[in-house]
């Protein structure tokens, strides 16, 4: 059992979706970033996605896009990044810390070594945005030996082709996004996203994390009463950029508990079935 098929599994003996918290590494400084890193557990992050900074992420919004910048002014790097997942696992041995990036920055590295560097440092897998199915078998096979997950990402235009050729080789959980469109921008409707999820669970038995657009409570309680996982990035990062260190952990730790505690109720309060 790796530690995602165990976090997965114990939500579904608890009968709720998870809250998958995404953080850029090194906004606004790598050590604010570690203490936001190390706080995100006890207020309620159930899996947890560390992006490394790049000069060009196509698929954010401008919330994520802001973040590398600040990330690599502050001199964050991949292997810095790596950095702050050892010191995390460190700390904690039990949630599940997922690397969300690039290709450019794992190929400079090279995939067996980044995929070294990885387990050393406890990540549990990645999502490699702009790697598709035909171009990372290289990755997987360096993820192998290491018991690390290759995420893979669905969208709305995803036909059933296409997704059989997304579910080959991909594991740990399948992330759909949800709307066409970058990161932090528009929100799927409640409806579209349940009919989503049904027909993923028909073709997998991965479990399916929703994210892209969502920010506040409702819209996470919305997506938790059929997904497994809600996954909110953009939120957490305009808490970073409204400036101050200290603050900064405090904002952000408060909004991941706000929609932890939304996503956490949403079976229970709508009496829908685990």
């Amino acid at each position: 059992m790796t530690r995602l098929s165990t976090r997965f599994a114990s939500l579904k003996r608890e009968g709720r979706a998870g809250l998958v918290a995404y953080i850029m590494a090194s906004d606004p400084d790598h050590e604010t970033c570690f203490e936001i890193l190390r706080g995100l557990p006890a207020a309620g992050a159930d899996v947890i996605e560390l992006g490394f900074p790049f000069s060009d992420p196509m698929a954010d919004g401008v919330s994520i896009q802001l973040a590398a910048q600040r990330a690599l002014k502050a001199g964050g790097s991949l292997r810095k990044t790596l950095d702050l997942a050892r010191r995390f696992r460190a700390e904690d041995q039990d949630t599940p810390l997922i690397l969300m990036g690039y290709a450019n920055p794992v190929e400079h590295m090279s995939y067996d070594v980044f995929s070294r560097e990885m387990a050393s440092a406890g990540a549990d897998g990645a999502i490699i945005v702009d790697l598709p199915p035909e171009e990372d078998a290289p990755l997987r096979a360096a993820f192998a030996p290491h018991d690390l997950s290759i995420i893979r990402l669905a969208t709305p235009t995803t036909n059933d082709n296409r997704l059989t050729k997304v579910l080959e080789g991909a594991s740990g959980f399948l992330y759909y996004v949800s709307v066409a469109g970058v990161t932090g921008t528009n929100a799927a409707s409640t409806e579209a996203v349940q009919n989503a999820v049904t027909r993923l669970k028909r073709a997998t038995k991965l479990p399916i994390a929703v994210g892209f657009g969502v920010r506040e409570p409702e819209a996470a309680r919305a997506i938790a009463r059929t997904a497994d996982a809600v996954v909110v990035g953009s939120a957490f990062v305009d808490e970073i950029a409204a400036g101050g260190s200290e603050q900064a952990v405090e904002r952000v730790l408060r909004k991941v508990k706000q929609l932890s505690e939304a996503v956490r109720s949403a079976r229970a309060k709508e009496g829908t079935p685990a």
